[in-house]
């Protein structure tokens, strides 16, 4: 989530560390242009992680049988259905809190198997992966060869240890006229802001995917007592009192995330489709510029380094494996002719941001047409995907607010810069392309904000008497923020200010939907607190938009 400009971060975050000098040394080994090249990016990875180049697995083997701890701490779980075909991670960590998860520089042998009972009696496919060092033991199996349609069961094995089962999904057969689809948008989970009770009842929910929509990761600095949560029972190690820039300062912190058991349940539940925001990196960048202006070239070595430690605790294939701080992470998935799927990066190819990244009325600098923030390749391919899609909803999930969101009353009214609403041309060009290519049940889902929205999406948001052209949904975060309250102090201000925002909640929670053949619904889900664990979940709102009919009514 934005803060408050480039200088909103806390004094102390702003002073050299100790990791300044390992990026600094990187940046001399590469020039900025040659860093930009793929070629330039594999070398600053190398030169940043101290780790060979891809491909080159030289460690030697370690017997499984003598792993003396569990190293299935992380758990397990899938991601991006195919309809032949889903993803399943796991990564070994017998010591999570460690750089190197406590198995050093050995390869291990894991094995895997997919069934269609829990029991696994039935298994359908199973085979071995290798868990490299070098990808801080994960380990990924793209399980080919499935049934379109159909509910499986997972696990690793190595040596004489079981992982935890998952369950997943395979998605329809392309052609299918599915008449169904559930899933659920989460957004915003910083560790240190509470308890992932969320993530308890989202485990507990009968959806068919979840889609995560960012800031997965914070790089803030989590106390011995994990902030909020505020520990009498256990005390975190010092090496998370302190902002991650290094590969394995990432690794490290995504090990102490994934160490939350409801995490690892609802993953262990659901397949996920992950996109990141800003803070799995640092907070607010753009493209090659961090939030303070430091030389590019140095921040685009602590980028890789952020990069190759998501893709490494995420399950995402192959495709979307960095060279160096580039990464291919927007993609495409269907679900039948029942939805399409166009999962957007709106972090790595943006513009930087206006004003200084401070709120600010429309002007010459934010409004320049040339301004992008998804880039113009990535811009191309979703205009593209519109024009050949046969699907009835047309979902895109992404991170940052879509619709327009005046900040107070005034007639110039400021705007977030790190919005779209920094970036009115790019999103202009978004509302012509879906209007021209008969985009009719267009389906934005967002994160990022830490409340929960919902918005029509006008085709000139200053008309509230303008055609709405699609939906916007915002799901709130997890624990970011806190507890919230259900009407925070803005709220009268906002939607006076915002004709078309329909719903405005500042809880914590997520989305849950349900796309049929004549409408989709959303329902917002709430907890009352997350700095203490154990709150019951309760619906909040609940909407319907009409296939062929874009508008939010009421349920």
């Amino acid at each position: 989530m934005a803060l408050p400009g480039r200088t909103g971060r806390p004094a102390s975050a702003l002073a050299p560390t100790p990791y300044d000098a390992e990026l600094r040394a990187a940046a001399r080994h590469v020039s900025r242009r040659r860093f930009l090249t793929v070629t330039g990016a594999a070398a600053a990875l190398a030169f940043s992680t101290g780790l060979p180049a891809r491909g080159a697995f030289a460690a030697p083997r370690l017997e499984a049988a003598r792993i003396t701890e569990d190293p299935f701490t992380l758990g397990v779980a899938s991601g991006d259905p195919l309809p032949d075909s889903v993803l399943i991670w796991t990564r070994l960590a017998p010591a999570p809190f460690t750089p190197d998860g406590g198995l050093g520089q050995q390869q291990v042998e894991v094995a895997w198997e997919v069934a269609l009972d829990a029991s696994f009696a039935q298994v359908v496919r199973s085979g071995t992966a290798l868990a490299h060092p070098e990808y801080a033991h994960s380990v990924r199996a793209d399980v080919r060869g499935l049934d379109p349609a159909t509910t499986y069961h997972y696990r690793f094995r190595t040596g004489a240890w079981i992982s935890p089962a998952g369950r997943t999904r395979t998605a329809p057969a392309g052609g299918d006229d599915v008449t169904r689809l559930r899933l659920a948008a989460v957004a915003c989970q910083a560790y240190h802001d509470g308890y992932y009770t969320v993530y308890r009842h989202l485990a507990r929910e009968d959806v068919d995917v979840v889609f995560h929509l960012g800031d997965y990761l914070y790089e803030y600095a989590v106390n011995s007592a994990g902030g909020a949560r505020n520990y009498t029972d256990r005390v975190l190690p010092s090496v998370f009192n302190r902002e991650t820039m290094t590969l394995a300062d990432y690794r490290m912190r995504y090990a102490l995330y994934k160490s939350d058991p409801d995490l690892r349940a609802a993953h262990a539940a659901h397949p996920f489709v992950v996109t990141w925001d800003d803070h799995e990196t640092e907070n607010n960048y753009a493209a090659e510029h961090d939030e303070n202006g430091s030389d590019p070239a140095l921040f685009l070595a602590r980028r890789a380094a952020a990069y190759r430690a998501y893709w490494e605790n995420q399950p995402l294939r192959a495709g979307q494996l960095p060279d160096g701080p580039d990464a291919r992470l927007y993609r495409r998935l269907h679900w039948g002719t029942l939805a399409q799927f166009d999962v957007l990066d709106t972090r790595q190819y943006r513009s930087d941001q206006a004003y200084d990244d401070v709120p600010h009325a429309p002007g010459p600098e934010s409004d320049d047409p040339v301004r992008t923030l998804t880039g113009d390749a990535q811009e191309r391919w979703l205009l593209d995907g519109w024009a050949s899609s046969g699907a009835l909803w047309n979902v895109m999930p992404q991170q940052v607010c879509f619709s327009q969101r005046r900040l107070d009353l005034d007639a110039e009214a400021k705007l977030s810069m790190d919005a779209w609403d920094g970036y009115r041309a790019s999103r202009g060009r978004l509302v012509a392309g879906a209007k021209q290519t008969g985009v009719d049940n267009w389906l934005v889902l967002t994160g990022d904000v830490h409340v929960a929205y919902a918005f029509d999406i006008k085709d000139d948001f200053d008309d509230p008497a303008s055609a709405t052209v699609g939906t916007e949904l915002t799901c709130t975060s997890v624990t970011s923020g806190r507890d919230g309250t259900q009407r925070p102090a803005n709220w009268d201000t906002y939607m006076r200010a915002n004709p078309h925002l329909r719903f405005y909640d500042g809880r914590r929670g997520y989305l849950r939907m349900e796309l049929n053949r004549e409408n989709a619904r959303a329902d917002f889900r709430t907890v009352p607190a997350v700095t203490t664990p154990g709150a019951a979940v309760s619906t909040a709102a609940s909407f319907v938009t009409e296939a062929g009919a874009p508008g939010l009514t009421p349920v």
